[in-house]
């Protein structure tokens, strides 16, 4: 339990910090700025036994993989043991070396090892890279891709893999006035305005992170624990133990029991009832997930206990409170693509 308990823990950091790295990342390609501060920001740490950690693996050392290294360090935060990166000059990453973290170029034995793959490299470089990998590959290592010109339908046939989590943005206008500020990712991710503009159900912040990649992060965490045989209905447990009042300081008081997860918000209800407690989920194909209506869709469409409780989780997470005004946000219940 305590192992769930961490593990889980750590995924939904993980998904909170990739939310936040993925639009702040994103909205550095559109809007360039020097990059000069420096941040530090702590978060959940807990032991765990090193052979059922979460072992995350990064391909990919340039600019947008060493950003991705510190926001995990910093904001999940991983251990240095349990992160390490392949690239092909793994001489120019001697600061994360010093901290402990392997780096090296050998992508097949990376994949081999992770249960977690970040794909930061070229386009141009993806394709040698896949037929790299793809056999090392296990069935439940989740590969997420930052490789903004390679649609997942397209990795999914380039990896043989169907556990893939790929983001997608819309983009208003004018971006400048909030993502224009001369910082390091880490160090914006401490700013109140852009934590803001990078939450899920948060309309102003210029970027759009498509619904459909949170419900795929959901769906990425159950996979996790399946992999693990874990009972869905300690899954379940655990999930909804992961957005109880005491953690979220401005909750309201008739809002303070934690939420209630079910077998039927992830399956249909024809599988859901035919599933033993002690059974695991099934694992999901993400690919299917990202492109189609699911359970989860509807649930995360229609449930406004889980939008403000997500939001107050999120905020939490980088230890922003939110205001008054925050606390009333404008929450689409339409389109899922918001």
């Amino acid at each position: 339990p305590s192992l769930l308990s961490y593990n889980t823990r750590a995924c939904l950091n993980i998904c909170v910090c990739l939310c936040s790295f993925s639009r702040e990342s994103f909205s550095r390609k559109l809007v360039p700025e020097k990059r000069t501060s420096k941040c530090r920001l702590t978060g959940l740490c807990e032991e765990t036994q090193d052979d059922d950690a979460l072992k995350v693996g990064i391909i990919g050392g340039g600019h947008l993989g060493k950003q991705l290294a510190h926001t995990l360090l910093q904001f999940v935060p991983i251990p240095a043991e349990n992160l390490r990166i392949s690239t092909r000059r793994p001489e120019t990453l001697d600061e994360f070396k010093k901290l402990g973290i392997q780096c090296f170029y050998q992508n097949a034995s990376l994949v081999g090892w992770a249960n977690v793959v970040f794909l930061c490299c070229l386009p141009s470089q993806l394709p040698n890279i896949c037929v790299e990998i793809q056999t090392r590959l296990g069935k439940d290592c989740i590969v997420y891709s930052f490789v903004s010109a390679i649609p997942v339908s397209r990795l999914k046939l380039l990896l043989n893999h169907t556990n893939i989590l790929r983001p997608q943005y819309q983009c208003a206008e004018d971006l400048a006035h909030i993502w224009g500020a001369n910082k390091e990712i880490t160090a914006a991710l401490q700013d109140p305005v852009i934590i803001q503009a990078t939450c899920p159900y948060n309309p102003a912040g210029g970027i759009s992170l498509n619904i459909k990649w949170l419900e795929g992060m959901f769906y990425a965490l159950l996979n996790f624990c399946t992999a693990k045989d874990m009972p869905h209905s300690q899954v379940l447990r655990h999930l909804s133990e992961l957005f109880p009042s005491q953690h979220l300081k401005a909750c309201k008081k008739d809002e303070a029991s934690p939420l209630k997860f079910q077998a039927q918000d992830f399956v249909s209800k024809i599988y859901a009832k035919n599933l033993s407690q002690k059974r695991p989920f099934p694992l999901f194909d993400l690919t299917a997930v990202q492109l189609k209506e699911t359970p989860f869709s509807q649930y995360l469409s229609n449930s406004t206990t889980f939008q403000d409780r997500f939001t107050h989780l999120y905020y939490d997470s980088f230890g922003i409170s939110l205001t008054k005004e925050q606390e009333e946000p404008e929450v689409s219940t339409g389109s899922p693509s918001q």
